[in-house]
């Protein structure tokens, strides 16, 4: 069975055919568009399929938002996302799509020892919840549970939910988010948008010194990035605070999904950012936040906790669902 499957994000969009004869997903062919180059989601499907001149038997999209009914609404992108007019455009009956956190679930179990680090080992529970928790352009949350057989994804829209300030430094972080925007989510400081909300805190209310060429770099380019690279290399004092202030907010958010969802399977990083923050991510500040939750901190230390190395761990799981759901 030839499958199409896409990983779409606020940032780009990934586009693969799949063929799963024999229980295998075995990629055909791939490409990776920048998200924002287009006015939709149906214009990259229609410009990929027309250039392969390749016909699915069954298609699944994992898009970073929620669905419901068959239509998304992404909140990173100005795009109203509907079934049936992908499902036109390719001539299927019906295609399928799943929260974006939802098909890196359904990839975890495609990958193998090389696509992972373990920041904390813990003690897995075999058929106890997993999540997955994802920081990108955006903050992506999902879990899957265990129904007898296998772990069964849901979605979620928690990075959305409200930022929690744990001290005085966060409340006043918090404060200063409330003033732009009346409503702080975790997304507006646990993500690529969060490494300069973070920083231009640091640097406007708590008056931290910014570096003029570190200012430069930032507006000719990705601010996060520029803002991890320098911290990681040691060049700016700033960046570094920003860096450590963010690694403390994941690890803190990472602990709370674990709790909600009594992940004893173990807690899954996801996302653009944690691959490029792994050795700040091994350090003590990451797993001292995941554990700091009073009395249910003996309950976190047990809880094994990975970065997933493989960015393609989403638009594999897309293909995994389209695989066990059949043809359309």
């Amino acid at each position: 069975m030839l499958i199409l499957a896409g990983d779409i994000g606020g940032t780009s969009t990934r586009l693969a055919y799949f063929d799963s004869t024999g229980g295998t997903l075995e990629p055909v062919v791939e490409e990776r568009f920048p998200s924002r180059e287009s006015g939709s989601l149906e214009e990259i499907v229609s410009r990929f399929a027309a250039e392969q001149g390749l016909t699915a038997e069954s298609a699944c999209f994992g898009i970073a938002g929620p669905v419901r009914n068959g239509h998304v609404r992404t909140p990173n992108l100005p795009w109203s996302i509907e079934a049936t007019v992908l499902s036109r455009i390719l001539g299927l009956p019906a295609v399928r799509l799943i929260n974006d956190l939802a098909a890196n679930a359904y990839g975890i179990d495609l990958l193998g020892p090389d696509d992972l680090i373990t920041l904390n080992p813990g003690v897995p529970d075999p058929t106890g919840a997993i999540a997955v928790v994802s920081a990108g352009t955006g903050l992506g949350e999902g879990l899957a549970y265990w129904d007898g057989t296998a772990h069964r994804p849901l979605p979620s829209e928690g990075g959305h939910a409200d930022f929690a300030p744990r001290n005085e430094l966060e409340t006043e972080l918090m404060l200063f988010l409330r003033d732009e925007h009346g409503r702080v989510s975790t997304e507006r400081v646990v993500s690529g948008p969060g490494f300069c909300n973070i920083y231009r805190f640091l640097r406007d209310a708590r008056h931290l010194p910014e570096i003029p060429a570190i200012a430069e770099a930032m507006r000719l380019g990705d601010p996060a990035a520029v803002i991890s690279r320098a911290a990681l290399a040691g060049e700016c004092p700033l960046c570094g605070q920003v860096l450590d202030l963010f690694v403390s907010l994941y690890g803190a958010e990472a602990g709370n999904v674990a709790l909600r969802v009594l992940a004893t399977g173990g807690i899954y990083l996801g996302g653009g950012i944690a691959p490029k923050i792994i050795e700040r991510l091994k350090g003590p500040g990451f797993m001292m936040a995941f554990c700091a939750k009073g009395r249910l901190s003996p309950l976190l230390e047990n809880i094994p906790v990975r970065v997933i190395l493989n960015d393609r761990t989403a638009l594999l799981g897309a293909a995994r669902c389209a695989a066990i759901s059949g043809p359309d």
